[in-house]
């Protein structure tokens, strides 16, 4: 089990701009992460996924709170890193090796290190063995290391974009590949992917970050359950927004069409319905969200992307 108390990570910013001030990239982010599950990793751009995922590794050393490995604090501690692999989202690192280069090089730092699952894996993907990965496409690289990650048969495994870069049908077969292999040995795979199609189809949990704050975690079902989309139809005087509030729902987008009011409203189905049922209406319907559209709603209601929309003249 992977526990994450209060974590955060500042960054001493050193552009002409920044006039030195620390950027907090990760700030009091709190989440669990269980045996044998797989956890994926939700965000805008510049969230802080990544940053996370290398405090998690012990590559970054926290500014303030507690990462946990099975109850060991992963930081400065060989042990606990010994049962994590990152493949993070960059691949410039391993161009000067061979695959089997690459597969000698991790077998020396991890004695879990499995030369069959090399083996299996690599004649799965087809992959060159005395290649230097320099002459591999993007694609072949992300499969190659992959390959590693899996061979070293760590308890636990993170994928920073780890599918960036590979045609649809090969993220079938990698993604398919990874999951039986982790399964298996019912290990805990974390995965950051901007594509939350994927996200919805890999996981059964996962959490959402947003400006280095953590906005929600939890399985993907209750995640989803949280949320519903009403549209209220009321002849001559359409519900408003502030009716809704007033009712004590919490409405994250509203918007009127005529005499249909359309809202995403933070609550189940049962909690929603009981809490509008004072608002007259000719007709009240609930539809379910998917996690996409969850993850639009939630960073619009926080700004996201505003900026970049042009104010009407």
């Amino acid at each position: 089990m992977i526990e994450i108390e209060n974590a955060s990570m500042l960054f001493q910013n050193k552009g002409l701009m920044a006039k030195g001030e620390p950027f907090r990239a990760v700030d009091k982010v709190s989440i669990t992460i269980p045996d044998g599950c797989v956890y994926g990793f939700l965000g805008s751009n510049g969230a802080g996924k990544s940053t996370l995922m290398r405090m998690m590794c012990g590559v970054y050393k926290m500014n303030e709170g507690s990462i946990k490995l099975d109850g060991r604090e992963v930081y400065d501690d060989p042990q606990a890193k010994s049962n994590i692999f990152f493949v993070n989202d960059e691949t410039v690192q391993y161009t000067p090796f061979t695959l089997n280069g690459l597969a000698r090089y991790y077998k020396s730092y991890y004695p879990t290190f499995s030369d069959e699952v090399f083996g299996r894996l690599s004649a799965k993907l087809n992959l060159p063995l005395d290649k230097r990965l320099s002459e591999f496409s993007k694609g072949m690289k992300r499969q190659a290391v992959v390959i590693i990650g899996l061979s070293c048969m760590t308890k636990y495994l993170m994928l920073d974009e780890a599918f960036d870069g590979l045609d649809p049908a090969m993220r079938k077969v990698v993604k398919n590949m990874i999951v039986d292999e982790m399964l298996d040995r019912d290990a805990t795979l974390i995965v950051s992917s901007h594509n939350i199609a994927e996200i919805n189809e890999l996981c059964d949990r996962a959490m959402l970050i947003h400006k280095g704050q953590l906005i929600f975690s939890g399985e993907l079902d209750e995640i989803s359950g949280g949320f519903r989309k009403v549209q209220l139809a009321r002849k001559n005087l359409p519900v408003t927004r502030e009716e809704l509030e007033a009712s004590g729902v919490t409405v994250m987008q509203c918007s009127v069409s005529g005499s249909v009011t359309q809202a995403v409203i933070k609550g189940t189905e049962e909690e929603i319905m009981r809490k509008l049922k004072g608002i007259k209406t000719d007709l009240t319907e609930i539809i379910p969200l998917t996690l996409e559209e969850i993850f639009i709603y939630e960073l619009e209601a926080r700004g996201y992307g505003s900026e970049c929309v042009p104010n009407d003249k």
